[in-house]
């Protein structure tokens, strides 16, 4: 059965230890540091055997859960076990994460001491648990508990002072996004995801409390489905998808400013926030489907012999007309043994850089729906090392539009001691697009 059973957290460090057989010795805890948690590789499978010692172990978030065995023990009853006693801890003192380990390591071994007898897996039904286990967990006080609790004892918002005034109410919103791409040489997407951030500058009286809307799943359905109900009340509540996957992204995480409201975001999922004076970031997000890719960089690269090479580059915008895209880089690299480049391209200007080892074409700016091509002859000395391997296509550029698709839906201001309105206030709203790692293979 079970010999022990071991929590580390990410540097390998033992945070928990509980031995329940004589043949599990101390130097079972350094074998699974040195060879899992510090491995060079990263290890491939779920159970690893050092020394004739078997060690069943999974992560959540970054700490190590591992039960270890000298016999031949079944191996799902083992994942079962480390799964429920996974269960049991976040239903006594939520996330499993290295602070609530350390701040709850009594309970855990006295939950390990009732969920394992001599090795064998006992009851781990929380709520049979819980009835002779009363001990509360602790708990992290949340962000938005801290800055409660700090309002209640003041009565005032940390991040904002009052008696505030300007001449005239201001608002300021943009929503930057940086583009990351890896395409193959065909023109298959690979990896792509964006990165964006919301910066805001307030330049408000008083107190104000703002609302933002914005147009993420979530709230588009909810709001569809809302407006399906209030029209036809004999509808079966369901939405048409092609209603909501055009206007609506899907966001995979987000974070947010101290400012705003959690609670109300979880429940209304509306952004509601008292902001502070002057800049500061309001919510970062990422998000991995449905992303309009602003260009596209078609490469043709032949090798005539082993002493030249020819190169071909087509840029493609894939944007409105109406939009012009700017600050447009494109590094094609070359190799180390390159002697000579000849280049034409049909817009900007392109240079050989040899200490780079790199072609940089630049263009000013560039319309939508348009293409550009670069050409390039190189000149290679004869060398007898292995064959170059290809570096990707680099490309960075500024696009006046949010690639994923986010929009701001709305914003409100309101302010109630010094009674000015949401129309009397100036708002002004800009997106960007920026390129992160945009890549091609060639």
């Amino acid at each position: 059965m079970i010999g022990g059973v071991f929590i580390y957290n990410h540097k390998g460090e033992v945070l928990i230890s509980r031995v329940y057989r004589d043949d599990i010795g101390r130097n079972a805890v350094d074998a699974f540091r040195v060879n899992v948690i510090h491995a060079r590789q990263q290890a491939r499978f779920p159970v690893v055997n050092i020394a004739r010692t078997s060690f069943f172990y999974t992560k959540r978030s970054n700490i190590w859960l591992c039960a270890v065995a000298k016999q031949n023990i079944n191996a799902a009853m083992v994942f079962e076990f480390l799964n429920k006693m996974i269960d049991v801890m976040q239903s006594y003192f939520g996330k499993i994460s290295e602070e609530n380990v350390k701040n709850n390591f009594v309970l855990i071994y006295e939950l390990l001491d009732e969920i394992l007898d001599f090795g064998y897996p006992q009851n781990s039904d929380t709520g049979v648990l819980k009835t002779f286990i009363t001990q509360q967990g602790v708990r992290p006080v949340t962000r938005e508990e801290q800055t409660n609790v700090t309002s209640a004892v003041t009565g005032q918002i940390g991040w904002r002072r009052e008696g505030i005034k300007y001449r005239r109410n201001e608002l300021f919103l943009d929503v930057i996004e940086s583009v990351n791409l890896l395409m193959s040489q065909q023109g298959q997407v690979l990896s792509t995801h964006v990165a964006g951030r919301v910066v805001m500058k307030s330049y408000l009286s008083g107190m104000p409390e703002c609302k933002f809307g914005i147009n993420d799943k979530i709230t588009v359905e909810n709001r569809t489905k809302t407006q399906l109900d209030s029209n036809n009340p004999n509808n079966n509540n369901t939405t048409n998808p092609s209603t909501t996957t055009k206007t609506a992204i899907a966001i995979d995480d987000c974070q947010f400013h101290q400012c705003v409201k959690l609670s109300k975001f979880e429940s209304e999922h509306s952004i509601s926030f008292i902001p502070p004076d002057g800049e500061f970031e309001l919510m970062r997000y990422r998000t991995t489907k449905d992303i309009s890719l602003p260009f596209r960089v078609i490469p043709l690269v032949r090798e005539i012999g082993r002493t030249k090479m020819e190169v071909k580059i087509v840029v493609k915008s894939n944007f409105k007309p109406t939009l012009i895209g700017q600050k447009i880089e494109i590094r094609i690299p070359t190799p180390p043994n390159t002697c000579d480049v000849q280049l034409l391209c049909m817009k900007g200007k392109a240079k050989h850089k040899s200490s780079e080892n790199a072609i940089v074409w630049k263009m000013k700016r560039m319309g939508g729906m348009k293409e550009s091509q670069l050409s390039a002859e190189i000149e290679l000395l004869p060398n007898d090392k292995k064959k170059w391997n290809r570096p990707p296509i680099s490309m960075s550029f500024e696009v006046p539009f949010a690639p994923s698709g986010f929009k701001v839906r709305y914003l409100k201001v309101f302010e109630h001691k010094l009674n000015y309105s949401d129309s009397e206030t100036i708002k002004w709203v800009r997106y960007i697009g920026k390129s992160g790692l945009y890549e091609t293979r060639c």
